[in-house]
């Protein structure tokens, strides 16, 4: 940072001031002083000038108001910025709150203990609550209405200062004897503060100021120190919180009298006076600390007596009070920013998150990127990019970072683009404090080394191929040096990274490079002077000062140091010959040696002539030509560029009070005397004189502005020289194009295209009515709606190729900013159907999509695509239609059993005589077997109509069912789904019987084929004759239990009796458990008799259930006779005169009447009068008919 004096204001009748406090909100200033002083001072910059901003613009007092109230010295000022109040108090103990109304401070509250005078008061970060302290130890808390919060008496302790912490949870109190003791903000004592920056200080001491930043405009960096205590003999404490047993210990040497943080809490002002050396005398300084306790500046002050020190809200100025007088000065800081590739890098802190908010902004498209940084150090930018240093993240991964040291890297330096992609990045462990990049190299240095990093940007690798790069490459590319050591470049090989730390008396403190040259300055003045790439020591200057900032210039040759005084010099490195003067440099006899300027904070060479350069003198911009100097600029810009003779320059201040969004009129193009004069001459004078003045001050600009001005007058002479001249090859192309053409009209009308014009240039083209002209302008430009205005404007036929092309061109513009409803208009226009399928599945217009497929021919490329669309979205029907017009059944096969359409996929192969789907079929059941997924592949055989297999895997399924006993009512429907999957397979069977047949046959006659091609083909007979029985047996097996439990124990019987046909499926113990049970309960004991006598007889049971059943028959029988109540029908028999009688499905009884409903689909009968009452056939579910 760099700061100078720049406005005093003076205290009528030399009235001494006591305190001064700005607020930061406002801008008011309020000073206190001697005979119940108090003012409040506005200062606002006043200029019509819309380029002159920020401190460059002239301030002037918009306020300076007396406020009548005190009558002793007014000790104590305070603002509470939240509520727009001013708190004061004088020697008496009297305290004013002022507030605003209608432009002018009013009293609105007045206090008075009458016993002691107030030392501090202070109000928390929100404003609400004040906290004011009595020199005789009384502390009053009070809200900002005016209540009384809280009182107390500090018995036996003088107060002298006050302090909320940022929360308002915590008081720290400084009293008189210079001890702090901490409070919680109820009054509650909790501890003495530990201060460390005392020890060895001998004598009384005070405290001269606490301050305690309350994180308003967010940490420089996470955890950084924040709460100052200073005393009066100059030793200071900054703290991280209120028990910080680790703080920074500064000794500023100085007698304090007041400190103050910035408006961000990362410059705390000490204000005071410094005993010189060598005299008695004291002068008044203003030290400028980091949050780290190091030393940014000093500023001395004029005058006897410094009181109060005050910020500036934006923390551009500082306000002094001395004697009677308030100093202003101006603050330059050292922000974090650089240019490159026209965009403007800039960092700033935000309340609310703990990194850096880094900002690429690129002013040419006035767009922004963001990038967050933790603990940001610097930005250092050249040419298209960047580097972001900053402390390494210990919990991120550090690839490269293990270094030779075996620790972990500290520090990171990542190269970043202008739109701040991270490129690459190097883990370092040496700190990043001065960083400067050239365009091959990065070089950063620490007070002890610095390091040299060869980066390399590749333009085709991929990240993965860049890492390897730096791994095999390593060794070459990264170099570190002692600053005390002697590389001769020979042997060196700049590897040794334990000698990096070793400590050194004369610390580096600035460094700078071009590509064949490093400087590097230290703090006792001496300058090393390395060449590049390969580090030689060429040479050492010494300097009478420490240099704070050094720049070379473009061919290295000129060395500007601006030291920490704001002095700048030059030094010439190289002996510049005569020959130099002999071409035209006639007015470098200006000896750089005598060259001197005071109060310099930047300055930047030209990029493209070594002696030309601008500096910042407080707030004016000097451009310097061999030395002389133009009149200067009004401005307080940070100079980004200087280059053909223009100087790009931007105030960061102004972009830093609202920094998310930067206006581009705080970005500021100077051009310099040359430029004007040569403008002003071409305009005035004419073109010969400029030509002449343009021979004298040669530059490549100066040429292209002649060679422009000579085109738009048609002197295409001159125009070739000056083209020529600035070395311009498409200029001398275009003139010499020019020359060709014979109207003037015509030439004219390029010219102005040339330059841009482009409505003018097609404005002439169509006034000599040459559409075509204008038409391929539009074309070059790709204006293709004004193409399209053009060609339907025209009286003649347009040329239907050319009005396709603009139709595509305007709807590859709609598509590119995905308006796809736009484009299909036009690329319907334009019979663009490559991209109209593209449109249409974007707009998820299947339709459309189907519609272009019928559209399209056969064979057509596009149709591909199309089925490949059609199967992404599951839309299988129209995918085979696709693939099969464009001739690729294979596609649609694949497609099909993509999207698990095995039936389709099946019918194309017999269609097209294709083998592999059989194969296909079996290899994706046996996988889905493997994984135990049987019912996915009876699906699939199912889907597929290889019913016959899906009916085996069914009944395979149904049978482990049932041997696990699982609810028969899903043993059931398993059986039912297995039968008829055989049902469907007979329906197969028979349907490709009668499409082989040709000719009338009858219908028996196919299904007899059918019968005969089934028992050919079929090698499980017992699955397709009985595919009925295993739903047949648990139907009669539900059946029976059913009627049991509702009571039709006859019926249930008879039913029971069923089940002793199908000991095969239903385990025999319970067929006749069962038959058992609705026996006894139907009081038919004879056939209860046969099931025990059956149950006795079983091998499978084992003695004692067999016991247990023999227990069971005794205890019947002893009571029944085993005989049945009445005789059973001959029924039961079930034979009727032709055979077996059919049962019905839904009694359980044989069908006796000779009609009776047989169902359509399991072939099963029941009694008609019965199946009335169902919607569905009792066995197989299928809808009754």
């Amino acid at each position: 940072m760099f700061i100078y004096l720049s406005k005093k204001i003076a205290i009528p009748n030399n009235i001494h001031l006591k305190c001064v406090s700005w607020n930061k909100d406002q801008g008011f200033i309020a000073c206190g002083g001697d005979d119940g002083l108090l003012r409040v001072l506005k200062l606002e910059t006043q200029t019509d000038d819309a380029k002159i901003k920020g401190l460059a613009a002239p301030s002037n007092l918009s306020m300076n108001q007396t406020l009548e109230g005190h009558s002793g010295a007014v000790q104590v000022v305070t603002w509470n910025e939240q509520y727009e109040k001013l708190t004061t108090s004088d020697q008496n103990g009297l305290i004013i709150v002022w507030m605003l109304y209608k432009g002018a401070w009013y009293e609105e509250m007045i206090n008075n203990r009458n016993k002691s005078v107030v030392r501090s008061m202070s109000w928390n970060a929100d404003g609400q609550k004040i906290c004011i302290v009595y020199e005789d130890g009384a502390v009053i808390v009070g809200s900002v209405d005016g209540n009384r919060i809280w009182g107390k008496e500090l018995k036996g302790n003088q107060l002298a200062h006050v302090a909320w912490s940022p929360d308002s949870k915590i008081l720290l109190f400084g009293m008189a004897n210079g001890e702090v003791h901490i409070y919680d903000n109820q009054g509650n004592f909790i501890m003495k503060m530990t201060i460390s920056c005392l020890t060895n200080a001998t004598g009384a001491i005070s405290i001269a100021g606490i301050h305690w930043y309350a994180g308003t405009g967010g940490y420089v960096e996470p955890d950084c120190p924040c709460l100052a205590i200073c005393f009066d003999n100059g030793r200071c404490q900054i703290m991280r919180y209120e028990n910080d047993e680790n703080p920074v210990c500064i000794d500023t040497l100085m007698n304090v009298v007041s400190i103050q943080w910035n408006h961000c809490g990362s410059v705390l002002a000490v204000a005071g006076s410094l005993r010189a050396s060598n005299v008695d005398k004291e002068f008044n300084v203003v030290q400028f600390y980091t949050p780290f306790g190091e030393h940014l500046r000093t500023l001395k002050v004029p005058g006897k007596q410094m009181t109060g020190v005050a910020w500036e809200g934006g923390g551009l100025r500082i306000g002094l009070a001395v004697d009677s007088y308030i100093y202003f000065a101006n603050i330059r800081p050292d922000y974090k920013w650089g240019y490159c590739c026209s965009t403007v890098v800039y960092a700033y802190t935000k309340p609310d998150r703990q990194e850096y908010c880094v900002v690429f902004w690129d002013t040419k498209n006035n767009e922004k990127f963001v990038k967050y940084v933790k603990s940001l150090m610097s930005i250092t930018t050249s040419g298209d990019f960047c580097i972001l240093a900053s402390k390494a993240d210990d919990t991120q991964p550090q690839e490269d970072a293990e270094l030779e040291s075996g620790r972990h890297a500290r520090y990171v330096l990542i190269l970043c683009n202008s739109i701040g992609t991270p490129l690459d990045s190097k883990y370092i462990d040496i700190d990043p404090l001065f960083v400067t990049m050239t365009k091959t190299h990065v070089i950063a240095a620490s007070k002890e080394a610095f390091y040299l990093w060869q980066y390399r940007v590749a333009k085709k690798l991929t990240a993965l191929e860049i890492n390897q790069l730096t791994r095999t490459k390593k060794e070459g590319r990264e170099r570190v040096y002692h600053i005390d050591s002697n590389p001769s470049g020979a042997t060196d090989s700049g590897q040794d990274f334990a000698k990096a730390f070793t400590a050194t008396r004369d610390p580096i403190c600035c460094i700078t490079a071009t590509d064949k040259t490093l400087i590097v300055g230290r703090e006792s003045g001496t300058l090393h002077r390395y060449s590049l790439p390969n580090v030689v020591l060429i040479q050492k200057y010494t300097l009478n000062n420490r240099a704070y900032y050094l720049s070379l210039n473009c061919n290295s040759s000129r060395l500007a140091v601006i030291d920490i005084a704001g002095v700048l010099t030059l030094l010439d490195l190289e002996v510049r010959t005569s020959t130099d003067d002999s071409a035209g440099n006639h007015a470098s006899a200006g000896d750089p040696s005598k060259f001197e300027r005071k109060d310099v904070w930047d300055m930047k060479w030209a990029n493209d002539n070594p002696d030309l350069f601008a500096m910042m003198e407080k707030t004016r911009m000097y451009v310097f030509r061999n030395l002389d100097p133009e009149e200067p600029i009004q401005t307080s810009g940070y100079i980004c560029n200087f280059e053909d003779l223009e100087i790009k320059s931007v105030l960061l201040d102004e972009i830093l009070k609202d920094p998310e969004r930067p206006n581009k009129d705080n970005l500021i193009n100077f051009e310099i005397r040359s430029l004007r004069d040569s403008r002003a001459l071409i305009e005035k004078v004419g073109i010969e004189d400029a030509s002449q003045f343009i021979e004298d001050n040669p530059h490549p600009r100066l040429w292209r502005l002649l060679a422009e001005a000579a085109l738009q007058k048609l002197d295409l002479k001159m125009a070739e020289q000056a083209f020529v001249r600035c070395k311009d090859y498409q200029g001398i192309e275009f003139v010499k194009r020019l020359g060709n053409l014979q109207s003037e009209p015509m030439k004219q009308a390029e010219v102005a295209a040339y330059f841009g014009s482009f409505e003018e240039a097609e404005r002439m083209y169509l006034d000599m009515d040459r559409r075509d002209l204008a038409i391929s302008l539009r074309i070059k430009l790709g204006d293709w709606f004004r193409v399209l205005q053009l060609l339907k404007s025209g009286s003649g036929d347009c040329d239907d190729s050319l009005l396709e092309q603009a139709y595509n061109a305007v709807g590859d513009y709609f598509a590119d900013r995905q308006k796809w409803v736009n484009a299909v208009q036009y690329y319907l226009q334009g019979r663009n159907q490559e991209r109209l399928a593209e449109c249409y599945y974007m707009l998820e217009d299947y339709d459309g999509l189907e519609r272009l497929t019928t559209l399209l021919p056969e064979n057509h490329k596009l149709l591909p695509e199309i089925g490949q669309m059609f199967a992404t979205v599951g839309m299988c029907e129209q995918a085979v239609n696709a693939y099969l017009k464009c001739n690729q059944p294979k596609a649609a096969v694949d497609t099909c059993v993509h999207l698990n359409q095995w039936n389709k996929a099946v019918e194309l192969t017999r269609t097209y005589n294709m083998k592999e789907i059989k194969s296909l079929l079996s290899k994706y059941a046996s996988h889905l077997l493997e994984k135990n997924k049987t019912l996915e592949v009876v699906e699939l055989y199912r889907k597929a109509h290889h019913f016959l297999d899906a009916a085996k895997l069914m009944f395979k399924i149904a049978d482990a069912e049932a041997e696990k006993r699982t609810r028969p009512l899903r043993v059931k429907k398993l059986y039912v789904l297995a039968a008829r999957l055989v049902e469907n397979y007979h329906e197969q069977v028979k349907t490709s019987q009668q499409s082989k047949a040709k000719g009338k046959k009858s219908e028996a006659t196919f299904a007899l084929a059918g019968l005969l091609e089934e028992d050919a083909t079929s090698s499980d007979n017992r699955i397709v004759d009985n595919a009925w029985r295993g739903a047949e047996a648990y139907h009669f097996f539900l059946l029976a239990q059913r009627q049991l439990y509702e009571g039709y124990m006859e019926n249930a019987m008879r039913t029971a009796l069923h089940l002793r046909e199908y000991e095969d499926i239903i385990p025999v113990v319970e067929i006749y458990s069962l038959l058992a049970i609705c026996a006894a309960a139907s009081q038919a004991f004879g056939t209860c008799s046969q099931a025990f006598i059956k149950l006795e007889s079983l091998q499978s049971l084992d003695p004692e259930q067999r016991q247990l059943y023999e227990d069971l028959a005794l205890e019947i029988f002893t009571k029944h006779s085993p005989k049945d109540s009445h005789t059973l029908e001959p029924d039961l028999s079930s034979e009727g005169a032709d055979g077996k009688l059919p049962t019905c499905i839904v009694t359980g009884l044989a069908i006796q009447e000779y009609q009776f409903w047989m169902c359509s689909v399991c072939k099963h009968c029941a009694l008609e009068h019965e199946i009335r009452k169902y919607s569905c056939c009792p066995l197989c579910h299928s809808p009754v008919v």
